[in-house]
């Protein structure tokens, strides 16, 4: 590949944060789009201005952004509310169509889709959902990961079970409350060090780092070190989606609380492997569910030492974002 030819290629990334959607598409975009940077394309996000956006977080790594499309050579596209009418509406002013997703519900006219998530019939569920030409990366071995995470998968360990060292990050925007629920429910069983991580959408943060002082936990807002603190926990009690693989992905066993419907899939199919523990649907996980379990983390050393061994496994590939590659041939 001739890398020289590529710099300064224009890539739009489409994708939004919000209170609602919460942060998981952004981050998961920045991800990309860094990479990309690394490659020598010009990356802008396109985004709306929704309360709890993140627009300044974007900013703040160094990317454009915009409310109006812009032609550029690649769209990356990565939004629930986007299917084939708009991607075609965009068609003649970009060269290739790029489409993140995990849903498999609604037609694509895309040249590449990414499904990074394992669940049934994973081959074959974009069989009418996306033209001929596609190629279709699906699977965990095509996980969009930042650099510290792969930096730290290089130095990641089986896990020996011992729970000391717990972490609870329950999404960038947690619209269920789910963090204040594991906090409630943490008073009777004390562990060495307890990281605290939420994003800045969740409207509790005030509230959930009041609640951390006085316990003695540590909390972190909006962070870019989450690759670190999955490294040095020894189980993590979490929602679904894709910080579910990430987990997985650093050898970390953990939990999982569904928070909205298109993580269940993925959710079940995570636990099915032995990836991950599915504690449910939100609205049937209260705050006894949550203490119940916590309570038994430090009885189960055998299942979560093969927890991680399995999340290390599911998650091998021969190199790390070969989804890259894919993307850059596009343009050869």
């Amino acid at each position: 590949m001739n890398r020289s030819r590529l710099t300064n290629m224009d890539v739009l990334i489409r994708t939004d944060a919000s209170v609602e959607i919460g942060s998981g598409h952004v981050m998961r975009c920045l991800m990309i789009a860094e990479l990309l940077r690394d490659h020598g394309c010009v990356v802008t996000f396109m985004m709306e201005l929704l309360p709890g956006n993140l627009i300044e977080f974007v900013k703040a790594k160094g990317f454009s952004v915009v409310q109006e499309f812009k032609p550029a050579e690649i769209c990356i596209i990565d939004h629930y509310a986007i299917d084939e009418t708009w991607e075609r509406s965009i068609r003649s002013e970009v060269k290739k169509i790029v489409v993140v997703d995990d849903l498999a519900n609604r037609y694509h006219h895309c040249d590449v889709l990414i499904d990074q998530n394992m669940v049934p019939d994973l081959e074959r569920r974009y069989d009418f959902l996306v033209p001929e030409h596609c190629v279709r990366l699906l699977g965990p071995r095509y996980l969009i990961m930042r650099g510290e995470f792969i930096r730290e998968r290089q130095s990641a360990k089986v896990r020996d079970g011992n729970i000391e060292r717990l972490l609870i990050f329950m999404g960038g925007s947690d619209p269920t409350n789910e963090t204040m629920k594991v906090l409630a429910a943490m008073d009777d069983v004390k562990f060495h060090r307890v990281d605290v991580v939420v994003g800045a959408s969740n409207e509790m943060k005030a509230d959930i780092e009041k609640l951390c002082a006085g316990s003695g936990y540590t909390f972190h807002c909006q962070i870019d070190y989450m690759a670190t603190l999955m490294g040095k926990a020894d189980f993590s009690i979490g929602a679904g989606g894709s910080t579910t693989w990430e987990r997985c992905y650093v050898g970390l066993p953990s939990s999982s609380t569904v928070v909205a419907d298109n993580q269940l899939i993925a959710t079940e199919t995570a636990a099915s492997l032995g990836a991950v523990w599915n504690l449910g649907w939100h609205k049937e996980v209260t705050v006894d569910t949550y203490k119940e379990f916590i309570q038994s983390l430090r009885t189960r050393r055998d299942e979560w030492k093969n927890m991680s061994e399995r999340g290390i496994e599911l998650t091998q590939s021969e190199r790390p974002n070969p989804w890259v590659d894919t993307i850059m041939e596009l343009m050869e």
